[in-house]
């Protein structure tokens, strides 16, 4: 059944409260004609429609809005338990991984000082982490895992809703733009470049390069696979799609701030190869970043 453009219009021009539940199902549930489709009152009874409250007080549109919400926590909690029961197992396997003492001692006393400096790195660290520079964590340990648990996954400073500040809102700063590269990073992503570097150990490249190469290399059942010979004739690189190619260039771009960070944290050296301080610590900030909500992660 077509709606007609004038019954629309009519609908449109009268109170929200004078219209009955048929009015608007057929205002909203109907096929409109194109004519009815495309003109202002249609829409405009719509948009009255999400946007007013039902007798019962809830708001059509909020009520969406929460659902689509609650659908996506929901998914990401999914993906960060398999993340972390896939990281638990990968560091089973790779074994010990001693913390050097002497090198955090370094390392944390060098972030202290570049947090109470204003500007770069020590605004970025500390927005990642969700920290403020006059409370930062005692205990050395503690404050290199949240640092670098807010490099994978940033939480943002207490303004984050309104990124630059007092500047112009489709221009972001350098902060700004650092943290929404390393958000798009997903599970994935540091699933691949964790696994390359805890099982390569200290000396491992770690240039934001090398790091796009391990994500376009990883394979999440390559290990299931080497263990059972015949299901290795069951995969064939030509089954993929070809118009999926990997942006190599893009995810670098993305692993760039990531790198600076580690740099400053004493992750990677001068050089881009994992410290035996990234070693140990890396792996364990992904534990965190991944643990539940509320939950700790040794």
């Amino acid at each position: 059944m077509n709606l007609d453009a004038d019954r629309v219009a009519e609908l449109a021009a009268r109170p929200l409260s004078e219209l009955t539940r048929r009015d608007v199902a057929l205002a909203l549930l109907t096929v409109p004609s194109a004519d009815a489709l495309v003109s202002l009152p249609y829409i405009a009874l719509q948009e009255r429609w999400m946007t007013s409250p039902l007798p019962d007080g809830r708001v059509p549109m909020n009520v969406l809005l929460d659902e689509k919400d609650e659908e996506f926590l929901a998914e990401w909690d999914a993906a960060d338990a398999e993340a972390l029961a896939a990281v638990g197992e990968l560091l089973d396997q790779v074994g010990d991984r001693p913390l050097p003492a002497a090198d955090l001692k370094v390392a944390a006393g060098r972030l202290r000082e570049h947090i109470a400096r204003p500007g770069w790195p020590g605004q970025l660290l500390i927005e990642c982490g969700g920290m403020r520079a006059a409370g930062l964590p005692a205990d050395d340990a503690e404050l290199w895992l949240r640092l670098a648990a807010g490099v994978a996954s940033p939480v943002g400073p207490d303004d984050w809703s309104r990124p630059g500040g007092e500047e112009a809102e489709d221009e972001l700063n350098e902060t700004d733009s650092a943290i929404v590269a390393i958000c798009a990073i997903d599970h994935y992503d540091w699933l691949a470049v964790i696994t390359a570097l805890a099982v390569g150990g200290p000396g491992t490249s770690a240039s934001a390069a090398d790091l796009a190469g391990y994500v376009r290399d990883y394979d999440p059942d390559d290990a299931e696979r080497s263990e059972d010979d015949e299901d290795e004739d069951d995969y064939d690189p030509d089954d993929l799609d070809e118009d999926a190619e990997f942006d190599e260039l893009g995810m670098e771009g993305l692993f760039l701030p990531v790198t600076s960070l580690w740099q400053v944290l004493g992750a990677i050296d001068d050089d881009d190869c994992l410290t035996p301080l990234g070693w140990w610590g890396l792996p364990e900030a992904m534990r965190r970043v991944w643990a539940p909500s509320g939950g700790a992660s040794a």
